[in-house]
């Protein structure tokens, strides 16, 4: 909270991130999870999720970005699987054949090992991936980065965004990166 003082945030502002960070609203209104599905150009099927106190307003604010984007609020979740997603790290580079099968006992569902063979992103069902991101840290000996719930696009759904022309993908970069 110094740190954000001393860079100037106003003390509303402050407060405000405070209160969302207990997952409530400024007047004490718990915070309400929304989920909008929608397909951008060009074509591509995107879920957002936010928290808000003002589940309408949020939700036509969702709706007219994604129109004014050339999209649609329409049902795509189908194409998408629910995941525990892990992020490990290591200071010495990591054996796949080693790793797997660890990753596989500890009960992951996959993983993939970094260019770089010193990160490790393991995928789990959404329900174990706190016990899976502790058994995986001690048997790895390594420190765990984080551990989220994403959603994970289906293979036979994911498009090559290379092939997209430059403005096209731009575009798509704006919409993704806004902030309400």
């Amino acid at each position: 909270m110094g740190q954000a003082k001393k860079a100037g945030f106003p003390k509303d502002l402050i407060e405000r991130a405070i209160a969302r960070g207990k997952g409530v609203s400024l007047s004490g209104d718990p915070l309400q999870m929304l989920t909008v599905e929608a397909m951008l150009p060009p074509s591509v099927s995107t879920i957002i999720e936010c928290q808000t106190d003002n589940r309408k307003r949020t939700l036509e604010d969702i709706r007219l970005l994604v129109k004014g984007a050339g999209g649609m609020v329409t049902p795509i979740s189908h194409l998408f699987d629910r995941r525990g997603h892990i992020n490990l790290t290591s200071d010495r580079e990591l054996e796949e054949e080693q790793i797997m099968d660890q990753v596989l006992e500890a009960g992951a569902l996959d993983m993939d090992l970094g260019k770089d063979k010193k990160s490790l992103s393991v995928y789990t069902e959404p329900n174990e991936t706190a016990s899976i991101a502790q058994s995986l840290s001690s048997s790895l000996n390594q420190s765990s980065g984080s551990f989220e719930i994403v959603w994970v696009a289906r293979p036979d759904s994911v498009i090559n965004m290379e092939v997209v022309d430059e403005e096209r993908r731009q575009a798509l970069e704006d919409i993704l990166s806004f902030k309400f």
